[in-house]
């Protein structure tokens, strides 16, 4: 196995967005220039009074270390935390501007708290970092007479700025992978609005490949990427290569109480599932508030998770895609000679699965008890007379009281080949 081979089975991953803002209950970054369309529940603040919030920023020692123990529960593989968003405050030690962490009342590395917190249970380690800087001068910085937002016409710098401001960038890259040890992978986000060439990424990634050969970046480094990034929908077919998808439990990716629509338990688990099936993973985000506690509703969504997790962990993490659609109704993973077939709908009595090679069949459990499950077989009359390792289906009976609240998993073993 090479040494980022493990993306290719991790299946579930932690975002945390969180910023000085989120102890005001705000979006990260879009409300200093007016919200955005794809966040029905962003707030519109002047930007002064957004950065201002840096000034009181300090919260509580040790959160990093909660956030570490729920995700290691719920079968976390990966965590990816905001070192610096839009906004351009770091929540690092960086040498380069004082807009950051250390000169607000925190004063402490909260990278760092994260990264050790993570490293601790076992947790790889993901960055997330834009390429966008709303507060840095050269970049140039966002005011409120450049609102509203419009795609395609922010602010440009002049080429002496952007002289300035790209070692700016490439030297806060080289803090990130210098002073944490192995980073597992850097999460860049805000390419649109400048051109690969502009941010000179083939530059960049090879700066990072030298410093950390084992690094995966994903694609919205423009014109790079080890992975692809679809956001807040899960692809109905796969797309190719490695990917991830990232969803939020509520509408926005930052705390915020006056957004009431939070997503099921059971949407978490069906999304994990569905995205397993499919070869991915789900990078589930949690919003911190700003003393560092995850938000009430999050923290339960990942409880639940956990208590499913704890039952069906064999199912999710280190699995490959299993059937194909027409073979089962529902989505399917498989690790080895094992088939899981992940019920999303409540069982009729029974399964089906088609296509399978029958005479094969060694066992067929319910994952989360261990519980050998009765099952019949069927095949056409000509191979059950001629062929000697026919594919046919087999029907499952699923006793109700095995029903799981949230989704049901149904383990079938076959002889190996």
């Amino acid at each position: 196995m090479s040494s980022t081979d493990w993306f290719d089975t991790a299946r579930f991953g932690m975002f945390i967005h969180w910023s000085h803002c989120s102890q005001s209950g705000w979006e990260l970054s879009w409300p200093l220039v007016g919200g955005a369309p794809t966040l029905p529940y962003c707030q519109d603040v002047p930007v002064a009074e957004y950065h201002a919030g840096a000034a009181t920023f300090a919260p509580q020692p040790r959160a990093a270390r909660e956030w570490a123990r729920l995700a290691k529960a719920a079968g976390v593989q990966y965590a990816t935390m905001t070192a610096k968003h839009h906004d351009g405050y770091a929540m690092f030690d960086t040498k380069l501007s004082d807009w950051s962490v250390m000169q607000s009342p925190c004063g402490r590395d909260l990278v760092r708290e994260f990264v050790d917190a993570f490293r601790a249970e076992g947790i790889r380690i993901g960055l997330y970092y834009s390429l966008i800087d709303w507060h840095h001068p050269d970049y140039p910085a966002f005011t409120d007479a450049d609102k509203p937002y419009r795609w395609f016409k922010w602010p440009k710098p002049t080429a002496e700025q952007w002289d300035r401001f790209l070692p700016f960038l490439f030297g806060q890259v080289r803090e990130l992978l210098t002073n944490y040890g192995p980073i597992d992978l850097l999460w860049f986000d805000g390419g649109w609005e400048r051109s690969a060439e502009q941010w000179k990424s083939l530059e960049l990634r090879e700066m990072i490949r030298e410093l950390q050969p084992a690094c995966l970046v994903n694609d919205r480094l423009p014109g790079v990427g080890d992975f692809t990034t679809p956001e807040q929908f899960i692809p109905p077919a796969p797309p190719e290569g490695r990917w991830e998808t990232c969803m939020t439990i509520n509408e926005s990716w930052g705390y915020n109480p006056s957004d009431p629509e939070l997503k099921s338990s059971r949407d978490m688990i069906h999304a994990l599932c569905e995205v397993a099936s499919r070869g991915g993973n789900l990078l589930l985000n949690v919003s911190p508030m700003g003393d560092g506690r995850i938000a009430p509703g999050h923290i339960e969504r990942f409880q639940d998770v956990a208590v499913w997790m704890e039952k069906h962990r064999e199912a999710i993490v280190g699995t490959h895609p299993g059937l194909e659609p027409w073979q089962f109704y529902g989505p399917s993973t498989r690790r080895g000679d094992a088939v899981y077939l992940h019920c999303l709908m409540r069982p009729y009595q029974a399964v089906t699965a088609r296509g399978v090679r029958v005479r094969r069949i060694k066992s067929v459990r319910h994952v989360a008890t261990g519980r050998d499950l009765a099952y019949s077989v069927r095949m056409s009359i000509v191979d059950e007379m001629a062929n000697r390792d026919p594919k046919g289906e087999v029907r499952i009976s699923v006793p109700q009281e095995l029903i799981d609240p949230f989704a049901t998993v149904i383990a079938v073993e076959f002889e190996p080949d």
